[in-house]
């Protein structure tokens, strides 16, 4: 069964500060309204374009997309 985006986000948490993808994590993880059960790219792309938090960048959720995808192919 897929997980959600948000819970394979979460297994980057705990790591190194300066790792772009520990700080998507721990901010995601901290953000309430985060969409905690998708696995759109589009909803949760969206969000991260209108949040605009320097923690979660279209960048670093590019790159952790691309990972989870890779997971479920």
């Amino acid at each position: 069964m897929r997980e959600s985006f948000y819970t394979f986000v979460l297994t980057y948490r705990g790591g190194k500060w300066e790792d772009s993808k520990t700080r998507f994590a721990e901010t995601a993880f901290l953000d309430h309204s985060f969409p905690k059960s998708s696995m759109s790219f589009d909803e949760i792309s969206s969000y991260i374009e209108m949040i605009a938090d320097d923690n979660m960048t279209t960048q670093t959720f590019d790159e952790l997309w691309d990972l989870y995808a890779a997971k479920y192919e």
